[in-house]
């Protein structure tokens, strides 16, 4: 069972980075002065789910989920 306590631990390690690496990488959700005009009803603004920042978005919620599942499973103590 310590086996699979340490390869827990290491996939715990590669999604925290990797999910701060995600939160890095989006956009904030005010677009600056282009909010205020109206241009987040642009193409880009109503299409976001099939662009890239859609994509982080989705990876981000995966992740997160994952991020506390393991992090509940490797407290539980049963390992």
């Amino acid at each position: 069972m310590g086996a699979l306590k340490i390869v827990l631990t290491i996939i715990f390690i590669l999604v925290c980075i990797a999910l701060v690496v995600l939160v890095l990488m989006q956009e904030g959700k005010s677009a600056g002065l282009g909010a205020i005009s109206g241009a987040a009803e642009s193409y880009w603004g109503k299409n976001k789910g099939r662009s890239m920042e859609g994509l982080l978005v989705k990876l981000t919620k995966i992740l997160a989920v994952s991020f506390m599942l393991i992090a509940v499973i490797l407290n539980l103590g049963i390992f």
